[in-house]
């Protein structure tokens, strides 16, 4: 017999509830729409539109802005135009130029440019009418192209980690740029026989600051909010692909030189590898991988850590990144279930299998299995099995199961070892993502079948033009151990005494922002706002509080600036070396301090731009003064160069001065659209660590690439520790 205590009931009866309540009262009843003819012949990429089926197109105008307001047509035009063949659905725009005299704002020719900050025209899919997930394609006026994947209903923004095989051509003349996309329907997943897909278009033209949509969105979302779509109509629904597979074989070699070690070691090492996707159906792929070799995927940006926690860095490997929302969205930021980045780490893995898709109208599925190899007797073999449903209900509203297990195998046998998490996610959309919630319990198990081995959490945010307002409770026990998730807060190390314990806490965390909008002057939005979190133990005795009253300015060339004023209790249970001092400035017991900052982010549309933060105050018994600096600039059309710095002075009571650096240097240059480099420079004094990565990317064909990687590093005293040099050549067969 099942029975909740009041820490499981909570949870549990909220989600229920709204489940229930979760009625779309207040969503939109109609949509704007577009209907789509097939092509009559073949359509030739080259940006000039002369084919008929263009001119038989129906054609989209009167685009609205969406930056920097929203209450009027855009200033510049831009026509569309779709059409569609049994194989490939193509967009083509016209984008008028009225400042013709002015260049272009172009990042780079890199693949993948960052939207905000580039002129560019961009399309929303959402082939099942979710309002949930989909795709985006997007192309600047140099013809660079950028592709992502979108997630919680775009909320967030692009994934531009997922890749797939699509098409475009650009032709630049004096008052107009003309672009012609390709995307080949067995690059996108979509439902069988289904004739109506949800849409938008968006046009950044940064020479008057303006971003524009073809369906308004309300300037407090971002662009690609899938909630904010018009209808695409087909005049036959597009034709499933009869054979839809890629066969992907690579080759890489490793040369590793550890000089920390006496005699120096050198180590070099070849790999072949194999990836494969295969369309089960039209809206589920099936992704393999042996022997999958990471070494191109990029070096992470080091942070300065002065928490006596671990801090998160992003999965960027390519494998475990495609459909990651349908693992890696269970829980919250600092209580996630499942987070890939801890498979593989210690050793290689085998392979793995992952199927993931769509199954029918309002199914949602995930299966992933990775098997790592056993290393030495402190590195056993593992197998790494996450599963993953979800069901939409009602409109936007979606309820989501995962089951997450790791068991240890040694010789092809299943061990003792292992850690399982059962979890259950409700994810609430409502009155046009203005109101929007997640609710979820947790349950962990081990071997040793403790108490307190859940967790639960509910986050309810409203946001509309004027009011931004949020709430969310955690509560993670003690006992909780999600050992392929990312769970850092119930552990504390006392690093004196070498020992870590187990505490149970609760967190409550609300914030409320107002939002003004000028109807003179540069300033576009002022925004008063105070945010609260505090930390409590399983009595509710409250170990770690913030409260942070903050005011932001926005103008209307993108550029930003604010003041926040933070007051702060924590209580120290253990002794911590948090100030990187001697032992007798070992933190114990309680404190309360303050700390004000500003901040300042220049018009990131220029081509030399800047981030200034300074602070002030206290940090526990210290004195601090924090500086954070980035300055980039823009050699259009072929690459970037910034440089950023962490710095943090901290004077102790004692009179002794701890000092925390961190500097990186970054240039991402595109010599074509095809070959490109980056390299990136990092100190840190606080991991006594400098490092050198840099990386050449050539790709000779679509989505076949040559990658040739060197990475450096020295201790402070510019020493140098070890050093590798890989290369990687990936060839992507398509059926």
């Amino acid at each position: 017999m099942l029975i909740l205590n009041f820490k499981q009931f909570v949870p549990a009866a909220l989600m229920l509830l709204l489940s229930f309540l979760g009625l779309d009262l207040f969503a939109q009843d109609s949509k704007k729409s577009l209907d789509v003819y097939n092509a009559t012949e073949e359509i030739i990429l080259d940006g000039e539109l002369k084919e008929s089926s263009w001119s038989n197109a129906q054609k989209l105008g009167d685009f609205y802005q969406q930056y920097p307001y929203d209450t009027a047509y855009a200033k510049t035009k831009t026509e569309v135009f779709v059409t569609y063949d049994e194989t490939a659905l193509y967009v083509a725009a016209i984008c008028y130029d009225n400042n013709p005299e002015k260049a272009y704002v172009i990042q780079s020719l890199k693949r993948d440019f960052s939207y905000p900050i580039s002129d560019a025209f961009a399309i929303y899919l959402d082939p099942f009418e979710d309002e949930t997930n989909g795709f985006s394609f997007a192309v600047n006026p140099m013809g660079a192209q950028r592709e992502g994947s979108l997630a919680n209903g775009g909320t967030q923004g692009v994934g531009t980690a997922w890749d797939t095989k699509w098409f475009s051509k650009v032709k630049r003349e004096k008052d107009r740029w003309v672009v012609e996309m390709k995307i080949p329907f067995k690059s996108i997943r979509f439902r069988k026989n289904k004739g109506t897909w949800n849409i938008n278009f968006s046009r950044n033209n940064l020479k008057i600051y303006e971003n524009s949509t073809w369906v308004p969105v309300p300037r407090n979302f971002n662009v690609a909010t899938l909630t904010y779509t018009g209808k695409l109509n087909f005049e036959t629904a597009p034709i499933k692909p009869k054979l839809n597979m890629a066969i992907i074989p690579f080759v890489s070699g490793t040369n590793f030189t550890d000089k920390e070690v006496s005699p120096t070691a050198n180590e070099f090492n070849t790999n072949i590898g194999l990836d494969a996707k295969i369309a089960v159906t039209s809206s589920l792929n099936l992704d393999l991988t042996y022997r999958p070799d990471f070494s191109q995927v990029e070096v992470d940006a080091q942070q300065i850590n002065l928490t006596r926690f671990n801090l998160f860095f992003p999965e960027k490997r390519l494998f475990f990144i495609e459909n990651s929302d349908l693992f890696s969205n269970f829980g919250f930021t600092q209580i996630r279930p499942f987070f890939s980045r801890r498979i593989g780490l210690q050793t290689d893995i085998i392979g793995g299998a992952r199927l993931s898709g769509k199954v029918g109208t309002n199914w949602r599925v995930g299966v992933m299995t990775i098997q790592t190899e056993g290393k030495d007797s402190f590195t056993n073999a593992q197998n790494y099995t996450v599963a993953a449903v979800q069901r939409q209900i009602f409109k936007t509203n979606n309820i989501a199961a995962i089951a997450i297990n790791r068991q240890r195998t040694d010789n092809g046998e299943i061990g003792e070892g292992y850690n399982r998490v059962l979890g259950l996610d409700y994810n609430m959309y409502e009155w046009d993502n203005k109101l929007r919630g997640k609710f979820f319990y947790h349950q962990a198990f081990t071997p040793e079948k403790k108490k307190e081995q859940f967790t639960h959490a509910s986050w309810v945010m409203y946001n509309d033009k004027k009011w931004f307002g949020m709430w969310n409770h955690e509560y993670v026990g003690k006992n909780y151990n999600a050992e392929v998730g990312f769970v850092p807060r119930n552990k504390l190390r006392d690093k004196l005494n070498n020992k870590t314990y187990n505490l149970s806490y609760w967190r409550l965390e609300p914030e409320i922002t107002r939002r003004f909008f000028p109807k003179k002057g540069k300033i576009v939005t002022i925004s008063p706002g105070i945010y609260h979190s505090s930390y409590y133990d399983s009595t509710f005795t409250m170990t770690e509080s913030l409260i942070r009253p903050y005011v932001n300015f926005e103008m209307n060339n993108s550029s930003k600036f604010g003041l926040r004023f933070e007051n702060r209790f924590s209580d120290i249970y253990f002794p911590a070396d948090i100030l990187s001092s001697d032992t007798a400035e070992l933190l114990q017991g309680e404190y309360r301090y303050n700390f004000t900052s500003a901040f300042y982010t220049s018009n990131s549309y220029r081509k030399f731009y800047y981030d200034l933060d300074l602070g002030y105050g206290q940090f526990y018994s210290a004195k601090r003064t924090n500086l954070e600096a980035e300055i980039n600039y823009r050699y259009q059309p072929y690459g970037t160069f910034s440089i950023g710095s962490s710095a943090d002075f901290l004077e102790t009571e004692n009179g002794k001065n701890t000092r925390f650096i961190l500097v990186g240097a970054k240039a991402e240059l595109a010599f074509t659209k095809a070959i490109f480099f980056s390299t990136f420079v990092q100190y840190n004094t606080q991991l006594e660590n400098t490092n050198i990565y840099s990386r050449l990317q050539w790709r000779f064909k679509p989505m076949s690439d040559f990658f040739l990687v060197y990475s450096d590093n020295y201790n402070n005293l510019l020493k140098n520790k070890n050093k590798t040099l890989s290369f990687k050549l990936v060839y992507w067969f398509n059926t």
